[in-house]
């Protein structure tokens, strides 16, 4: 109740001066690239991945990051105006945002992700049960601002449904950017106007990696703005690995998620795990053919 009043209260003050911001009132424009994804789905690692691609001349850090690839959650709409436009957003469908890269994580990774983020912001307690919190993340209701965007599903389906095929678009799966990202950023690259050499694409990777992150997160926790107010016993940048669900969710959790979502996890490619949901996809009277 603590947090919902203090967030309140801020957007009232933002509000009244102007400093509220954009979000999904964002100004758009022809030449925009928006980085998209739902949220813990790996969108603070490609944003430094992508503004040291695309940024040359300069290393991406957490008090620069909200200047080099800003954020639409961290800046009102008119000094947006201003700064590069490689924008993140973590909103669905926007039939405005002309160029998307649109990252996407396996759904069983992006619930324990989101759990530990909920414990750092204090959405949920320590010790709160796993099995309740993935409850909480199928129907939208983890306390988190990822609340506000509909659940993984309906996020990632919103893109993928309405963009794909399409020369304005890319999807990048977490996972192969964590195993070829030398073949991702170059297939990223056409979009993006940038010439992918060898070197410009080690340059972005050593810059990105999550040793790198992790320890300017120790020195730079309390100046940037999404972990500035968090507990700062919890980090932001965790594992960054794949397949984490399979020692940290409870086999119950993992049979609510891949029989609520298979057939849209099966589709991006993702196995599924337990003989449950498969055999509740095989007898869907609409499966999924690939």
């Amino acid at each position: 109740m603590y947090i919902r009043l203090k967030n309140y209260l801020r957007q009232v003050t933002q509000t009244a001066l102007g400093t509220r911001p954009a979000g999904h009132g964002v100004s758009v424009f022809p030449n925009d690239i928006f980085l998209v994804g739902y949220f813990r789905s790996g969108t603070t690692w490609s944003r430094f991945l992508m503004g040291n691609f695309v940024h040359a001349d300069q290393a991406v850090n957490f008090e620069n990051i909200g200047d080099l690839v800003p954020s639409i959650y961290e800046h009102a709409d008119r000094k947006l105006r201003a700064r590069p436009r490689l924008i993140k957003s973590h909103e669905s469908f926007d039939p405005r945002y002309p160029r998307v890269v649109h990252f996407v994580r396996d759904p069983r990774d992006v619930a324990v992700s989101l759990y530990y983020y909920c414990l750092k912001v204090r959405a949920i307690p320590d010790g709160f049960p796993k099995d309740d919190f993935v409850d909480m993340f199928l129907t939208s209701r983890t306390g988190s601002a990822a609340d506000q965007v509909g659940s993984w599903e309906d996020h990632t389906l919103s893109w993928y449904r309405l963009r794909q095929g399409r020369e304005t678009y890319r999807l990048v799966r977490y996972e192969d950017l964590l195993a070829h990202p030398e073949r991702e950023l170059t297939k990223i690259a056409p979009l993006l106007g940038i010439d992918p050499t060898p070197e410009r694409i080690e340059r972005a990777i050593r810059l990105s990696s999550a040793d790198r992150m992790r320890s300017l997160e120790k020195t730079q926790s309390k100046v940037w703005i999404t972990t500035k107010d968090s507990r700062q016993d919890i980090p932001f940048v965790r594992q960054a690995k794949s397949g984490n669900w399979r020692t940290s969710l409870p086999e119950a959790s993992v049979r609510k998620i891949e029989q609520a979502w298979g057939p849209t996890i099966e589709e991006l490619g993702y196995e599924l795990s337990t003989a449950t949901a498969n055999e509740a996809i095989v007898s869907s009277p609409n499966p999924v053919t690939r």
